[in-house]
C-alpha cells in the first residue's frame, strides 16, 4: 500500500502543520500585543553567542519600542498567513527570520550557559525545529488544499475555442 492511497496524505499533514504553527505564532503575537508590561528587553539583554552585541544594541532604549512592535507585528502576520492559508510563503519567510533571530540570540551551544531559555539542549532546540518546519511550509504551500488560498485561486477553464 503506497502513502498516496490513504485518505490522509502528505499535503493534509502539511496543512495540519501549517495551521498548528500559524496558531502558535498568532497566539504569541496577540499575547504580546495585549500585555502592556511585555517587552523583549530581558530576552535581548541576556543574549549569548556570537551576535550578543547586536542583540544588546537592539535592547537599547531608543530601539526597544521599535523592536517590540516589529516583533509582535511579525508574529501576528506570520500567524495569520499560515493559519488562514493565504500569502503563506511570505508568512513562512517572516517566521523563519524571526525563529533564526530567536535561535541566534540564545543558541543552544553546549559550551554556553542556557540563560532565559526553556530547557537545556545541544545545538537543536524548538526554535530551530520550527524554523525547519517553516522552511518546509515555504517550499510546499498548502493554501490551495485548505485555506483562503483555495478560494482566491482563479481557476482557468478550457473552452472549445481554445482547443481548436
Amino acid at each position: 500500500m503506497s502513502a498516496t492511497n490513504g485518505k490522509w496524505g502528505f499535503r493534509q499533514s502539511l496543512v495540519l502543520l501549517r495551521i498548528l504553527i500559524g496558531w502558535h505564532f498568532l497566539y504569541e503575537g496577540v499575547i504580546k500585543l495585549y500585555n502592556p508590561d511585555w517587552t523583549s528587553f530581558g530576552y535581548l539583554a541576556s543574549a549569548q553567542g556570537p551576535l550578543k552585541s547586536m542583540f544588546a544594541y537592539l535592547a537599547s532604549p531608543d530601539l526597544l519600542p521599535w523592536v517590540d512592535t516589529l516583533n509582535w507585528l511579525a508574529l501576528v502576520f506570520t500567524g495569520l498567513t499560515l493559519l488562514l492559508g493565504v500569502f503563506e510563503r511570505a508568512g513562512a519567510l517572516v517566521g523563519m527570520l524571526l525563529l533564526a533571530l530567536y535561535y541566534l540570540a540564545h543558541p543552544s551551544f553546549p559550551w554556553l550557559d542556557q540563560i532565559n531559555v526553556e530547557g537545556s539542549y545541544w545545538f537543536v532546540n524548538k526554535n530551530l525545529i520550527e524554523l525547519v518546519a517553516c522552511s518546509l511550509l515555504y517550499m510546499q504551500p498548502t493554501g490551495s488544499v485548505f485555506g483562503l488560498g483555495r478560494i482566491l485561486i482563479k481557476k482557468t477553464t478550457t473552452t472549445k475555442s481554445e482547443l481548436s
